[in-house]
């Protein structure tokens, strides 16, 4: 809960717009409590029955989220990958050979079958 608290620290002096945070499911309440008096937007994700990932900051880049949905990151789309790694705050040119390793991988398994 201390890193959470850093989170929200960071989101509200403007450090970051999107904060993605992985945390066990038993601080489920106490994180969205915290949010929600914080007056901050987020989105959960169950990933096991032990962990959770939250999405917080803008509710512009929640809405984003939102729209790509409740799944896997290994389900995204290079494009939503790409999005993802961008919103949250990744190097940009990072995110660039990213997306195209990304693509070349799915065009590969296109060809072979």
């Amino acid at each position: 809960m201390k890193v959470l608290a850093h989170h929200i620290y960071e989101y509200k002096k403007g450090l970051r717009q999107l904060i993605l945070h992985t945390l066990h499911s038993k601080y489920r309440f106490a994180a969205e409590t915290r949010l929600r008096l914080a007056g901050i937007d987020f989105l959960t994700f169950q990933v096991t029955p032990e962990k959770i990932n939250i999405f917080f900051g803008s509710k512009e880049c929640i809405e984003v989220i939102k729209h790509i949905g409740d799944k896997s990151f290994y389900d995204y789309s290079p494009e939503e990958d790409f999005i993802l790694g961008v919103l949250l705050g990744y190097d940009k040119i990072q995110q660039c050979n990213r997306y195209l390793r990304l693509c070349e991988k799915q065009k590969m398994v296109k060809t072979a079958t």
